[in-house]
């Protein structure tokens, strides 16, 4: 590869090879959609978790044609050294790219730029591109696929024969999803044609599979004749054609039939009926999950929606070629049949942990109960009061790039941000000190880490961001004022692991609130945040609510979730009466997370912006480590 400003460095961990495969497993996956997509754009490093990697042992036995080299931790760049890998960042340094999902994107997006004719490649990304694109904090789907499993497979496999006889929870976690009912954007549209199939008692069969698809290494891929029209369309999907028309025309009793009464689709592939980026992810665990478990003397009966996905995979044109690329020796495993009921029992207890929350997400009935018992109890929301409520920034003064306006906001909107970004630089300037790293959490466009880097040049400032696009972006702006001492990381939140010392998150959605306080705990940092969307809070694998010790003894989880939905209630076309309960729940709810805070020797304040008018959401925690 030719030396660029542009070139782009992949950085994996290496910690150990296992039966010719490279682990961690984030690794081998991302080995692994390399060859997939035959993708040579980047430069790859392995960095080793410990001293004693042999650079010869790990090059020797690699894969094929990917140039590899070896690099320890100290000498990754400094913006990596703060992120979990994988990581990608462009050869200027300022821009990374950390976790798993989001690397994997990234190298399917860079493939089909460079070759747009491999629209294969991106479709892998799926319906709307969002394929594993939801954040595992807060998307169960992303986090099985991209931490669950990955982690129950390499205790799996680091576990004595005696200490690893049961099935990891996760493992049949995957065998329930799998067996769970598809949704699709046009599911109504194929449930009809598979009724129609049904009583016509036709078997659609995979199309017939064109030259260039069919010869992998020159040797002729065998599909066997699928029946069910799920594999069709996955199939014809795959091939880039058409379900014929027969499939297609529906007769008019079909077309009158009521959406209850239509059949269910089943799975075809990990996320439904179609490839996509997901199965790359669990190929490689799954499969050395299958290999241990076969070395074992193991009967896979009890899985058999992972064995027929698992041998289903193998038939994707470019899978085997890829596999052996990676030393994959893949299985084919016999014929299944389901377990007796008695075998399946173990399947049937997925611990509780694993579950989505169960409790109910729909709840009725007024705040003023709930409220009521706090005040019972001496608890009612309390606002500290501004400690500079005049203060602002000359906005006349600074660069066009700096102001929020300089983009599609409208003037109204542009000036509100502005009186926002007033209340939280005020916060952090009485907070920092030269030489402090300055986090902005859900970045977005950078507003705030923009202004901050421009107005502290003594300080470093990192803007981490999920949305790839916003933070693209905020890079352009800071490009156009020529700031040095900001880097952009595109990750979700559990990827950074960096040290700081002051967090700062304007219009954190939900329990990003409280995850960006829990980030800011474990560094022992101060944090300046404005809450948003309180609406959204729920339980999750992390966080559990009430938050604090005090308001655990109080309220019930239901009650909690009463008043995060009534503190949505404050947009200005409300009633007023309205807007100050909105406001109440507000306060209570962030007295909640404060007090919470507090419980790990944190003093903090609840502010609200001045003017309470720059949003519905004014609210602001003022966090500082005792």
């Amino acid at each position: 590869m030719k030396d660029s400003a542009t070139e782009e460095h992949l950085y994996l961990d290496f910690s150990h090879q296992y039966r010719d495969s490279i682990f961690p497993l984030h690794t081998s996956i991302s080995l692994f959609l390399l060859s997939y997509c035959d993708c040579k754009l980047f430069k790859i490093f392995l960095v080793p978790t410990g001293e004693d990697a042999d650079d010869q042992l790990v090059t020797k036995n690699f894969l094929g044609d990917l140039e590899v080299c070896l690099i320890s931790r100290h000498q990754l760049p400094v913006v990596v050294q703060s992120c979990c890998l994988p990581a990608v960042v462009v050869k200027d340094g300022k821009f990374c790219r950390a976790g798993l999902s989001v690397v994997l994107r990234h190298i399917i997006q860079k493939t089909y730029e460079a070759d747009p004719s491999k629209k294969d490649v991106l479709e892998l990304l799926g319906f709307k591109k969002t394929c594993l694109k939801a954040c595992a904090e807060v998307s169960q789907w992303t986090r099985l696929c991209e931490i669950s499993i990955p982690l129950a497979v390499e205790g799996f496999l680091a576990a004595s024969p005696e200490h690893c006889q049961t099935v990891p929870p996760d493992i049949l976690l995957l065998e329930r999803k799998l067996g769970e009912p598809v949704r699709v954007h046009n599911d109504d549209k194929i449930r009809r044609q598979k009724l129609q199939q049904q009583k016509a008692g036709a078997k659609a069969a995979v199309p017939l599979l064109g030259k260039e698809a069919a010869t992998e290494e020159g040797k002729t891929v065998e599909m066997n004749e699928l029946p069910s029209l799920e594999l069709s369309i996955a199939f014809s999907k795959l091939l880039v054609q058409e379900v014929s028309d027969a499939v297609n025309r529906e007769a008019p009793h079909i077309r009158r039939t009521k959406t209850s009464d239509l059949p269910l689709l089943d799975h075809i592939f990990a996320e439904g009926l179609y490839f996509t980026l997901a199965d790359i992810v669990l190929l490689p665990c799954i499969h050395h999950f299958l290999v241990s478990s076969k070395n074992q003397g193991k009967n896979l009966v009890n899985l058999p929606l992972i064995s027929s996905w698992y041998q289903r995979v193998q038939e994707v044109p470019g899978v085997k070629k890829a596999a052996g690329k990676c030393n994959m020796e893949l299985l084919q495993l016999p014929g299944l049949t389901f377990a007796p009921e008695e075998q399946l029992q173990e399947f049937s207890s997925v611990p509780d942990e694993l579950e989505e929350e169960n409790e109910d997400s729909h709840f009725t009935g007024g705040p003023r109960p709930t409220m009521t018992k706090l005040m019972e109890n001496g608890v009612e929301a309390k606002f500290s009061p501004h400690p500079c409520p005049s203060w602002t920034l000359d906005w006349t003064s600074l660069p066009s790039a700096v102001n929020p306006g300089e983009g599609k906001m409208s003037r109204d909107r542009a000036l509100r941000k502005q009186q926002q970004l007033n209340n939280l630089v005020a916060a952090v300037a009485k907070l920092a000190k030269p030489g402090d790293v300055i986090v902005d959490f859900c970045s977005g466009g950078g507003h705030v880490g923009i202004v901050l880097a421009h107005m502290m040049p003594s300080c470093q400032v990192v803007l981490i961001e999920n949305k790839e696009l916003s933070l693209i972006r905020a890079k352009d702006r800071s490009d156009e004022l020529g700031l040095n001492n900001i880097w952009f990381i595109q990750a979700n939140l559990d990827y950074f692991n960096g040290t700081f010392n002051i967090g700062v998150a304007l219009h954190a959605c939900g329990v990003a609130t409280d995850m960006v306080i829990e980030h800011c705990i474990k560094a022992r940092a101060a944090f300046v945040i404005s809450p948003c969307c309180y609406g959204f809070i729920q339980n999750t694998v992390k966080f559990k609510y009430p938050r604090s010790h005090q308001f655990k003894e109080i309220l019930s989880y239901k009650e909690h979730m009463i008043l995060c939905r009534f503190a949505d209630q404050t947009a200005v076309q409300l009633p007023p009466e309205r807007r100050l309960i909105g406001k109440q729940c507000m306060g209570l709810v962030d007295l909640d997370r404060a007090w919470a805070a507090e419980e790990h020797n944190y003093s903090v304040q609840v502010i609200s912006m001045e003017p309470e008018s720059c949003s519905p959401k004014n609210n602001m925690l003022v966090g500082i480590p005792t």
